[in-house]
């Protein structure tokens, strides 16, 4: 047996036609390019705004998480193909960048780090974050039908570890390390909100104004829809309960136990242990308090406990909220609305470790949020590959790793010709039938209106 890499132009990576079809579908690089400025000199352009974000967004979805793995990525023909490359060969240009027809990684690079970089001569395409918020909340938002009678809003706060030096540099305790700690919030599985901060504050920090900008979005689309902030005890502040009372917005957050609480709920764990040592093992019982701190609080408020055995161990768990108990009984509240906030922290390990939202390696802080933010992109484009493509199909519910490794990973030859480019997909592909059936799917979608 004899091998070498003499097959032609193959690329490894012929999901991305299915990427491109979502993108082209949805419109979200070119509609993401209106958040960069552009200065460079419209003659000596190689790469407009719009190739260079589907060249990034497609890599990490791809999971190609390092602008290093570009040097290689470049002579992609399929990429390329992908990103709307005219000459995806790269045959015609200049002879050092022959064969190459993406953008290198030093001007990917440029495009991140440029908002750290204002003045400089040698960094023209700069992001503007603010804009970058604002699109990723209008593509969330538009998930959303306008007959939504409810909307849960999902606020977390998460870690991402620092590699070095970078600005903003702090040591967290409870996650032990030098870290940033990102705000991040999700309307189901799509990602609508993220902000990087630094670790030296209150989980709960900026989460007012986030949450202020959200509902106003929300309401503009869906004006019927009830609207709930769900979080775990990080954001139980009362300056978040009471806008929400003000304004009209439930609430379900985790509360963080104390004495009082414990007394409060020690009949309910008292029964809770009889049944244990009745029927053994697991075990729990709800109560429903009014709860008031003895000075943060600004009023009384409904606070369910969970009295929970577990085995000999006793789990007594306390969320307070706002919505109504003839609507939301103790255990449906807790268990039915509460728990299912489960679902946005799988959306953040998918986020970090499958789409590398947590990769931020550059030096400076503005420039680590612009990653942030484009890896929350990547996050939106494989959702929306689900929600389009996927739905009705045995990885409707899988994650952005297994998407790729089932689906978008799978060999294919590009033949280019003077009037068209061919995609030959590999022959003995196993998952033929599915492909075929997202690519149907997609191509019948209609957006939301």
């Amino acid at each position: 047996m004899a091998a070498d890499f003499s097959g032609g132009y193959l690329s490894s990576d012929g999901g991305v036609l299915l990427l491109r079809q979502v993108d082209r579908t949805i419109g979200l690089s070119r509609g993401l390019s209106a958040c960069f400025t552009d200065r460079r000199d419209a003659r000596f352009v190689e790469h407009d705004v719009a190739e260079l974000l589907a060249q990034r967004l497609y890599s990490l979805a791809l999971g190609y998480e390092d602008l290093n793995d570009h040097a290689d990525l470049r002579r992609d023909p399929l990429l390329a193909v992908a990103a709307e490359k005219t000459d995806p060969l790269g045959a015609g240009r200049r002879r050092r960048d022959q064969g190459r027809a993406l953008a290198a990684p030093a001007t990917l690079q440029r495009m991140e780090t440029a908002v750290d970089h204002a003045a400089s001569r040698y960094h023209k395409l700069g992001a503007e974050r603010g804009a970058l918020r604002r699109y990723l909340l209008q593509c969330g938002v538009r998930t959303l039908a306008k007959s939504t009678r409810e909307v849960i809003i999902d606020f977390d706060a998460t870690d991402a570890r620092l590699h070095g030096q970078q600005e903003g540099r702090f040591f967290h305790g409870y996650y032990g390390d030098y870290c940033y700690l990102p705000l991040l919030a999700y309307i189901g599985s799509v990602p609508v909100w993220a902000q990087l901060r630094t670790a030296d504050r209150d989980a709960a920090d900026g989460t007012l104004a986030a949450l202020q900008v959200i509902v106003a979005a929300v309401r503009t689309r869906c004006p019927r829809a009830r609207i709930i902030l769900r979080g775990d005890s990080g954001f139980c502040r009362e300056e978040l309960m009471s806008w929400c009372e003000a304004h009209g917005v439930g609430y379900v957050l985790g509360l963080a136990r104390n004495a009082r609480l414990l007394v409060a709920l020690s009949p309910a764990l008292a029964r809770a242990r009889e049944r244990a040592g009745l029927c053994g093992g697991h075990t729990s019982e709800f109560a429903e308090l009014t709860y008031r701190t003895l000075d943060s609080w600004s009023r009384a408020r409904r606070v369910v406990g969970k009295a929970e055995i577990l085995g000999d161990k006793d789990n007594p768990r306390f969320v307070v909220t706002n919505l109504p108990a003839v609507a939301y009984p103790t255990s449906a509240l807790y268990e039915d609305v509460y728990c299912a906030r489960g679902a946005m922290e799988n959306a953040i390990k998918e986020h970090q470790l499958d789409l590398f939202g947590e990769r931020l390696s550059c030096q400076g802080f503005a420039s680590n949020e612009v990653r942030l933010l484009l890896a929350s992109f990547a996050h939106y484009l494989i959702e929306r590959l689900r929600a389009m493509g996927l739905h009705g199909t045995a990885l409707a519910q899988a994650t952005a790793g297994t998407v790729r490794t089932q689906l978008l990973k799978v060999a294919a030859l590009v033949t280019v010709s003077v009037r068209r480019v061919q995609v030959r997909l590999a022959s003995a592909f196993p998952r033929q039938a599915l492909f075929a059936q997202v690519h149907r799917q997609i191509g019948a979608w209609v957006e939301i209106g």
